[in-house]
């Protein structure tokens, strides 16, 4: 909430936080002031000036006008910057307007720049600067005979013209004056300058655009001259009421006249003198009751309804301030903070003597007028309360004291829990109204308090969301308000409730503006009051951009604040009987993830009072209530187990066995009560998984207990039936199975650390593999991530098998085409298989080493080696690192070391210990180019070069780029050696024929071979007409393609014949033939990609002859071909006798007999 003398009331709710939104606010607030002048000056000097010149552009004019508006649209918080070039800009504009010779075009466009300037600056500060003069009050007033109030596209120019007629209003000389001799001819009488400034207001107070607000400002400047108000004041009102009386608010044109006129009532009874006003103030109050404006839903019509009753009621009572009021004094921020102050000051309270005024003086009109006003701050929108409450501080402040308090009590019982959150809303708006105005005496904020510390927490569900959050947004206004208008002595015996209340909403509010609100406030109190508990600590890192991110709040801010016991057990207890049972599950999540942390703060609190009230919460009949308190039994739990251990203490310290005994309760009386079934069994299911989770890693004392049982059989269940859970919800309750199952196995179904039970190893692994075969897409989903979630000790003996269930899920079949869902699981599964085969072999290799080293075979160390070396040169970077791992603990294992490590000096000398153990082997910028060296030894090249290739070939720009650095590095190095480049080419292309078809491997390598020709890597073969390398990978490419659909793969292989055309020989001409049968593709798009990549090769090989190369570009440049076949085959043939190529021939397709 910003620090203002209002509020940004009503502001929207945040139920969806997106953190991109939030970085685009910030950068909006902290640029919002950074300008120091009118920079643009001489570029609006520019384009004022050349308004005649774009006149008769429409598009030219346009242009103009919008960039004028942008450029006065950067000024719309800093419009004080404009103040000194408001003047010569608007005498540029009048220039066109007083010009009689300006064309009507001019003119209009000249007050729609005006009306722009008055937009962002304001028109009661711009328009001062207008001529009001005697002699400007007729060419105004004759201004408005060429205008038509129905011309949609001028209406700036009327509005303009009734604003500038305003101030010219204001001339100390009688209109009478301005007349002269009315009679201009014969029988003719001219009208006078009075009636006519009246007609013209009175005309467009109906009117349906923008000028209505300012005939309506006119009229009140016009209306309460002293002249007029004698002559026509009566009859205008008069005019008024009876619009009023006329009109019906359920048509369009009734609200649209109603609305006019209120405006010109409300403007008058503010602008004019009391007594003037007095003598129509019940006769308008009379009439406005008659239109019954509360029941109209022109939410325009009611605030405009509330302003008037206002005015009338302050034309009622006489202009005085109040005896009785409480004043402050002095507000010096500076003595505030003051620590410790010589000489308090008592605060001035009410005078001691009685009021003069008694009250009797009260007319009875203002009891009605209260009676609306109260009526107000319950209105549905916020713009009408937030006037009503105005209304309330300013008549309250004519009051005598005992009505004034009256209106307190009155206003006080807007928050009963029978009334409407808009009540409320209200209620809060007007506490603050009377606070700040020193209405609301220190005796009364006894009763006023504890009102507010409820609407800091107020929220009401209303079908899937809640009400309310304007209501904290108020309440935390109310506090900001207090803290200014009472002294630190009034609000001491308050100042504890306050500062925990406005903490919690700080970092516990759903709503990021309340959250902020609250901070707000909080600072406000730091700042005025002092007396707040660890103010400036707390406001340092509860700041207004700190508390942006909820997650944030709930689990970093929190737990600073919290470390102040002031604030902790109040922090758990709103946590515990607001968020908990909260109706958005992601708030329950955060809280019970909240409560771990604060518990460890409070663990005696915790432990006695919180916890065996969450236990009683989890039997509750409110879905919410329990699957919240299922949580945080589940958070708190684990947290007191960590404070345990880590104060070397028995978990029994804290959770005694009746505690225990009631976790241990709560999914069989759960079961009991079928509440694992429908909806809300989904959110029941996935809450008892992460108490199963918690449980076991907070090692509670349940191993052997029926309750293992109990769990085991909800996770597979679980897992089993999740094509029955909604979709929203699956994903969800799918993980937090798995993780139950992951620490449920390694906890509970060990019979030793490392060793699993194996009647339970049995089960399981047959239970999930079996369900892998599932014609239930979702079941096979869970049991494969099961299967790879489980401990690696549960996979011994098993892991083939496993494997082998995951790989088959992968497999696609007519039947199961559509399970892409499961394939991408069973990958995960097997992704973290291998991750934990690789620690497996890590194990088993180094107890070998220790044990039994004669067991390690050459064969079988090398190609443990090698593959490892492959696995750290490929793109998934946890893996990548985790490959690199094991490989350097093995190369480096010394006790003893590892025997037959291949090339095991040159490994040393690449990885030396030291230099390798501050290595991140999952950036790619450093795993690379160490991991590409290992291509100089011929052991590891094959394995290594496969995986590079897959990860050049790759998609992630960093993989690539680092990868493609480290494969060009060695390039380099082997240029001048033949025979190591020959080796590293025969390499290439052993890997390319292994993996022929097999496009995880082959479509990124032929991306790979792409940028090695491309980069010249194989030049040195160049000097050789058919050098073998080509040949070969000419040949494995063709074979490669050979009646593929894949568009990806052809786009590769077409760049790779492109790289190849630069070798001499007869395998150039073969090369030109498949690229020419490419042009005639069936499928366009790899045709017009053939060509465009044929046309860069002839320019940058020199492989087309000089004598026909502009013909040939010609044809590849100017053919459409994406056209039909045999237009493009006529192109394609013609190219091939312009390069010496044969013709393809179509082959006839047999007969069918």
């Amino acid at each position: 909430m910003a620090l203002s003398e209002e509020p940004a009331a009503g502001a929207a709710e945040d139920p969806a936080e997106d953190p991109l939104e939030d970085a685009a606010e910030d950068a909006a607030l902290a640029c919002g002031a950074a300008l120091e002048s009118f920079g643009e000056s001489a570029e609006t000097r520019e384009l004022l000036g050349r308004l005649p010149a774009v006149l008769a552009d429409r598009s030219a004019r346009e242009g103009a006008l919008e960039r004028f508006r942008v450029i006065m649209d950067k000024y719309q918080e800093q419009p004080h910057l404009l103040d000194p070039h408001l003047e010569w800009m608007l005498n540029l504009l009048l220039e066109f307007v007083q010009n009689k010779t300006s064309p009507a075009d001019l003119v209009h466009l000249a007050f729609k720049f005006l009306y722009i300037i008055s937009k962002v600056r304001g028109y009661k500060t711009f328009l001062r600067l207008f001529p009001h003069e005697v002699a400007d009050v007729q060419p105004v007033l004759d201004m408005f005979t060429n205008q038509n109030p129905k011309d949609h596209e001028t209406w700036e120019t009327r509005y303009m013209l009734l604003l500038w007629l305003s101030v010219t209003c204001l001339i100390p000389f009688d209109f009478s004056r301005l007349d002269g001799n009315l009679l201009s001819q014969p029988g003719q009488e001219r009208a006078s300058t009075m009636d006519r400034i009246l007609q013209v207001a009175e005309s467009y107070l109906v009117v349906s655009d923008k000028a209505r607000d300012a005939a309506a400002v006119l009229v009140s400047k016009f209306v309460t001259r002293p002249d007029v108000k004698q002559k026509k004041m009566a009859s205008f009102l008069d005019w008024s009421l009876c619009t009023l009386a006329r009109s019906s608010f359920q048509t369009i044109e009734g609200v649209i006249a109603m609305d006019g006129t209120l405006q010109a009532l409300a403007q008058i009874f503010k602008h004019g003198k009391r007594e003037d006003c007095l003598p129509y103030a019940a006769t308008v109050l009379q009439c406005l009751d008659s239109c019954r404006l509360p029941d109209s839903n022109q939410t325009l019509l009611r605030k405009l309804g509330v302003k008037l009753v206002q005015r009338l009621g302050l034309t009622f009572l006489k202009p005085q301030v109040a005896k009785w009021r409480y004043q402050r004094g002095c507000r010096s921020l500076a003595e505030s903070l003051q620590h410790s102050i010589q000489n308090p000051r008592e605060p001035m309270t009410q005078a001691e003597t009685p009021d003069s005024d008694g009250e009797n003086d009260v007319p009875e009109e203002v009891e009605s007028v209260i009676e609306q006003l109260l009526v107000g701050l319950k209105d549905k929108d916020t713009i009408v309360r937030w006037s009503a409450a105005k209304g309330i501080g300013r008549i309250a402040g004519r009051l005598p004291k005992e009505l004034a308090d009256d209106v307190t009590g009155s206003v006080l019982d807007c928050f009963s829990f029978q009334e409407t959150d808009s009540a409320w809303h209200g209620g809060c708006l007007a506490l603050a109204e009377l606070g700040r105005r020193g209405l609301l005496l220190p005796s009364r904020l006894s009763d006023v308090v504890p009102v507010i510390l409820k609407a800091l927490t107020y929220e009401e569900k209303r079908g899937a969301c809640s009400v309310g959050s304007n209501v904290r947004d108020a309440a935390c206004y109310v506090c900001w308000a207090f803290a200014r208008a009472y002294e630190p002595q009034e609000l001491k015996p308050f100042v504890a409730a306050i500062s925990s209340a406005l903490v919690i909403a700080t970092v516990f509010d759903r709503d990021v503006n309340c959250r902020r609100a609250a901070s707000a406030a909080f600072q406000e109190n730091v700042g005025r009051q002092g007396t707040f508990p660890h103010g400036i600590d707390i406001l340092t890192t509860a700041d207004y951009f700190a508390v942006g991110n909820r997650s944030n709040c709930f689990l970093v801010i929190s737990m600073f604040i919290a470390s102040f016991p002031e604030y902790t057990q109040p922090m758990i207890e709103h946590l515990v009987t607001m968020k908990i049972n909260h109706w958005d599950g992601t708030i329950r999540e955060l809280s019970a993830k909240a409560l771990r942390n604060l518990a460890q703060q409070a663990p005696e609190h915790t432990a006695r009072d919180v916890f065996p009230r969450l236990l009683s919460m989890t039997q509750s009949p409110d879905l919410h209530t329990r699957h919240g308190a299922v949580l945080a039994c589940a958070e708190v739990a684990r947290s007191l187990h960590t404070l345990a251990t880590r104060q070397g203490r028995p978990v029994s310290d804290f959770l005694d066995e009746k505690a225990t005994h009631g976790l241990k309760q709560i999914h069989q009386q759960l079961y009991d009560r079928q509440l694992y079934r429908g909806l809300g069994g989904e959110l029941m299911r996935q809450a008892v998984c992460i108490l199963i989770e918690n449980s076991a890693l907070s090692k509670m004392p349940f191993r052997g207990d029926a309750v293992i049982d109990g769990w085991q059989w909800l996770i597979n269940d679980t897992l089993r039936n999740l094509h029955l859970i909604s979709s929203h919800s699956r994903q969800h309750i799918k993980e937090a199975a798995v993780s139950a199952l992951a620490a449920l196995c390694s906890e509970y179904h060990a019979r030793e650390p490392g060793e699993a039970e194996a009647a339970v190893q049995e089960e399981l692994v047959k239970l999930y593999l079996t369900e892998l075969q599932s014609p239930e897409e979702m079941t096979r989903c869970g049991c494969a991530l099961a299967l790879g979630a489980l401990p690696a000790f549960f996979l011994k003996g098993r892991l083939q098998q496993v494997l082998a269930g995951l790989r088959a899920v992968t497999h696609i079949s007519p039947k199961d085409v559509s399970f892409a869902e499961a394939r991408r699981d069973a990958l995960k599964a097997i992704s973290r298989v291998r991750e934990a085969a690789m620690t497996s072999l890590m194990d088993l290799t180094l107890l070998l080493g220790r044990n039994q080293p004669e067991l390690i075979e050459g064969p079988l160390c090398q190609r443990l080696m090698c593959c490892l070396a492959q696995q750290a040169s490929e793109k998934i970077d946890r893996f990548r690192a985790h490959a690199a791992r094991v490989f350097l603990a093995l190369l480096h294992a010394d006790s003893p070391a590892i025997p037959h490590v291949p090339a095991r000096p040159e490994l040393e000398s690449l990885f030396p210990r030291a230099a390798v153990a501050s290595v991140n082997w999952g950036a790619p910028s450093q795993a690379f180019p160490r991991m590409a060296r290992l291509l100089g030894l011929p052991a590891y090249r094959y394995h290594v070069l496969l995986g590079l290739a897959v990860s050049v070939g790759g998609l992630t720009e960093s993989t690539v780029r680092y990868s493609t650095q480290g494969l060009f590095e060695y390039m380099k190095e082997i240029q001048n050696d033949p025979a190591a480049l020959e080796d590293f080419g025969g390499t290439l292309l052993q890997v390319f024929e292994d993996n022929l078809l097999n496009d995880r491997v082959s479509v990124p390598l032929l991306k790979t071979l792409d940028q090695m020709l491309a980069n010249g890597c194989f030049d040195i073969f160049t000097t050789q007409e058919n050098h073998p390398f080509c040949v070969k990978l000419l040949v494995l490419c063709k074979e490669e393609i050979k009646k593929s659909k894949d568009v990806q793969k052809l786009r590769s292989s077409i760049a790779v014949f492109c790289g190849l055309v630069q070798f001499p020989g007869d395998v150039r001409r073969k090369v030109l033939l498949q690229l020419f049968l490419l042009l005639c593709h069936p499928f366009p798009v790899i045709r017009k990609n053939t060509a465009s990549q044929v046309y860069e090769m002839a320019l940058t090989y020199d492989v087309v002859p000089a004598t026909v190369l502009d013909e040939v570009m010609a044809v590849l440049s100017s053919t459409a071909w994406d056209a039909e076949l045999p237009v493009v085959r006529a192109q394609r043939n013609r190219l091939c006798d312009l390069l010496g190529v044969p013709r393809p021939q179509l082959v006839p397709k047999p007969a069918i007999r």
